[in-house]
């Protein structure tokens, strides 16, 4: 009476192993068909602003300047909330006070963690914002980012922070000016890979996408003579929301 039929064990195996495959299909349906695509074409669809972005900034005097080599999409709390959880510094803006400090840093070998960064220009006005990030007891050496707000906005109302990654290596003489100031690395494609990576580990970027060939010249010279070389993307990293 209570005996199973041959077989009835069997199939009832073969029908749990076809459910566990039948949802493990449909979760992968959904998941590449509908989700992913949706996350896809709200994040990664490039920015407006970057229709007609420019490639490289300029000195107080109109000569090149820095390449632009990252971008950042999100509102100006989020970019300041965001760098800081990265460990990257508010840099002070070039005062009298400022300048002395950096001076004596340099001599004595004191960290100045906010040190002041000289002025670039882009859309007709110098950095917005810049941020840095020191290199030990020396304030010769750090890593540093320079960001312009761009006009247009996405879908969201969030805009556009175009930005130049370098890496200060030293304190010089300019080669087109004589003027006091820091010399670059010419690795610029590391900065920009560096805080990319340093926001992505602080978890503060919900996607970032490429602009291949964003510079079709790869090679150049800022506007310290410094020369700089680059795979010419530019990286774009969308900004965690916050509320206001």
């Amino acid at each position: 009476m209570g005996d199973k039929l041959p077989g009835s064990g069997r199939r009832s195996r073969y029908r749990s192993i076809a459910s566990v495959l039948l949802a493990a299909l449909g979760l992968y349906l959904l998941s590449a068909y509908i989700l992913l695509p949706s996350v896809w074409r709200r994040y990664a669809k490039r920015h407006p602003a970057l229709e007609n972005a420019p490639r490289i900034t300029h000195t107080a005097n109109g000569i090149a300047g820095d390449p632009l080599n990252i971008g950042l999409v999100g509102t100006e709390k989020e970019l300041q909330v965001a760098m800081f959880a990265a460990k990257w510094f508010p840099a002070d803006p070039i005062t009298l006070r400022s300048s002395l400090r950096i001076a004596v840093g340099t001599v004595l070998r004191r960290s100045y963690d906010d040190a002041p960064v000289s002025n670039l220009f882009l859309f007709g006005r110098k950095q917005d914002l810049a941020f840095e990030q020191p290199v030990g007891n020396d304030p010769r050496r750090r890593h540093h980012v320079r960001f312009w707000q761009a006009e247009k906005v996405d879908e969201q109302g969030r805009p556009l922070w175009i930005g130049a990654a370098t890496f200060d290596t030293r304190v010089g003489l300019s080669r087109t000016t004589g003027q006091i100031t820091h010399h670059i690395s010419p690795d610029v494609d590391h900065e920009r890979d560096k805080l990319l990576n340093d926001l992505n580990q602080a978890k503060q970027l919900t996607a970032e996408y490429w602009v291949e060939g964003f510079h079709e010249k790869l090679d150049g010279k800022n506007g310290g003579g410094d020369p700089y070389h680059t795979d010419g993307r530019l990286a774009v990293g969308v900004l965690v929301i916050r509320g206001p």
